[in-house]
This record gives C-alpha cells, structure tokens and sequence, in this order.
C-alpha cells in the first residue's frame, strides 16, 4: 500500500524539511505544482490536515509534525543509502571477502590490500579448491585464489603468481649440504605427504612417475604446518611451495631442480561481478 502514496508522502516530507512547497519543489526536482496536488491528495485521502497555510508560509499541524517524525526516519534511511552506495563506488566503504587455497598468498594479498585501501574490509577463508569455487557460486565470497579453475563455468581467471616446490628436510639430513636436489634424488627417502587431492602431492607424485622414481609415501597428513613439524621432528621428508615454508627450528627447505615442480595460482571471480568496484580493486592490487 505504501508504494501508491510514496509521491505524495515524500513531496509531504519536502515540504516539511524545507519550509516551502517552492522550496520543496526545487529540492525534488519538479514543479511546485505538482508538489501542491501531492500533498492535497494525501491530506483528501486521509481526510487530515498536515499544513497550516497562510500566504506563501506553511506550518505544520500537530498531525503534520507526527507524520514528518517519521518520514524523517524514512527518508533519512534512504539518503543514507545514496551516501553508502556513493561511498561505496567511490571505495570508501565496503568489504570484499576471499577464498584461497593458500594462506600465505591470501594473507599477503590482505594485507597488500588494506594498505592501498585502508578505509576497506576484507575477510579471508581458507578452504580447498572445491570448496573456493562453490564459494564463488553461491556469492559467499568474491574473489577466489586457486589452482586449476579452468574447468569451472562462468569465472573470469586471470593468472596470478608461480610458487615452487621445495623440499622440507631435518636439519642434519644429507640434502642440506646440497644447494639443490633433483627429483630422482627422493628415491629412497622416507616422505610425509599430503592427503589425495592436493596439488603439490599431485606435482610431486608426476614427477616422479615420470622419471620412474619410487615414492615412498611413509604418512599422510592433512596440514601443511603439522606435515613441517613431522619433518622438524626426523619423522621424514616433504614437499611445500617456498612461500608456504614455515622456518622452524630444526627445518631447512631445499631447491628441487625440476621445473614441473611449482604451482600456478589463479585469480577468479564470477564473470558477472568482474566489474564490481570492490572486485575491480582487488584484482588491481594483486596484478598491479
């Protein structure tokens, strides 16, 4: 029912909060005219009065005071909608919210963010590949840093980074006094692996089958921190990208010759909302 009268209650409200049905006219943008015959049918429909008029002045009756009570509160909302979404194209305001596969490069990516937009939010979930993409599908988040999205229908992907793989040894342990190993140099080496599924395992795994070197897979860990505590333990070796290398006591990462062992990140988005101010800053700060 409001929507039939909204012309008239917000030409009422002009006119209240100007002073004038000239004044409200110019406010509004129309012809005062118009804005008389607004605020006429209101008061016939309701059979009340909200203006006592006298020559060019007006002023409110006790009903057009309680009325403006709350179309101050109506209209006040909706300029303060206008000022949001003004703020918000203009980047003042917002919050964007990531999905990454990888701490690390999320974290940097946060924190890289907020210091070129600091007025901005930004929230970060970390989360398998699967889980990232079906963020973006049903808008939980906005941007997405994965691994292998091409398969993925309606993104915008745009390449982001290369990380490579490094092994993770105990100190003490034959490869540290390498500056490098290559992959046929894991034949024979306890391994602490990731579960199924993750990427740098998958890397790790092709490479060796490739060059027909026996993985000896001695434990399966879900966690790229405890998998590098296992290692800092003697427990065996294992595999991480360089940024995802945690320096703990105990830990030396190692270079592996082989340039099949690295991991490309994707930016992505729904292609629909590529162009959404917050989405658009964001892939401004990562690829810029």
């Amino acid at each position: 029912m409001f929507h039939q009268y909204y012309k008239s209650i917000r030409c009422f409200h002009a006119v209240a909060k100007t002073g004038g049905f000239t004044s409200a006219a110019q406010y509004l943008h129309i012809g005062q005219p118009t804005v008389t015959d607004q605020v006429k049918s209101l008061e016939t429909r309701f059979s009340v009065e909200l203006f006592l008029r006298s020559g060019r002045s007006v002023k409110l009756t006790a009903a057009g005071e309680r009325l403006y009570a709350i179309t101050q509160g109506l209209f006040g909302q909706e300029e303060e909608a206008m000022l949001f979404l003004q703020s918000a194209r203009k980047l003042k305001v917002g919050l964007v919210r990531v999905g990454a596969v990888s701490p690390p490069i999320a974290m940097e990516l946060a924190r890289n963010f907020k210091e070129a937009h600091p007025p901005l939010d930004i929230t970060v979930s970390i989360g398998s590949e699967e889980s990232t993409l079906q963020g973006l599908q049903d808008f939980s988040i906005d941007v997405g840093i994965v691994v292998d999205p091409a398969g993925a229908e309606g993104l915008h992907i745009e390449p982001y980074r290369t990380e490579r793989i490094v092994a993770v040894v105990p100190e003490g342990h034959a490869w540290t006094k390498r500056k490098s190993i290559s992959t046929r140099d894991i034949e024979g080496e306890t391994v602490i692996m990731r579960e199924p599924g993750s990427k740098t395992r998958h890397r790790v795994e092709r490479a060796c089958r490739q060059q027909d070197v026996s993985l000896h897979c001695a434990m399966e860990i879900n966690s790229r921190e405890a998998i590098q505590h296992a290692v800092a333990n003697g427990m065996g070796v294992s595999f991480v990208t360089q940024v995802e290398f945690i320096p703990l006591p105990g830990l030396v990462a190692v270079a592996v010759d082989d340039e099949q062992l690295s991991i490309s990140y994707s930016l992505c988005c729904l292609s629909i909302r590529r162009e959404r101010p917050l989405i658009d800053a964001l892939f401004a700060v990562a690829l810029g």
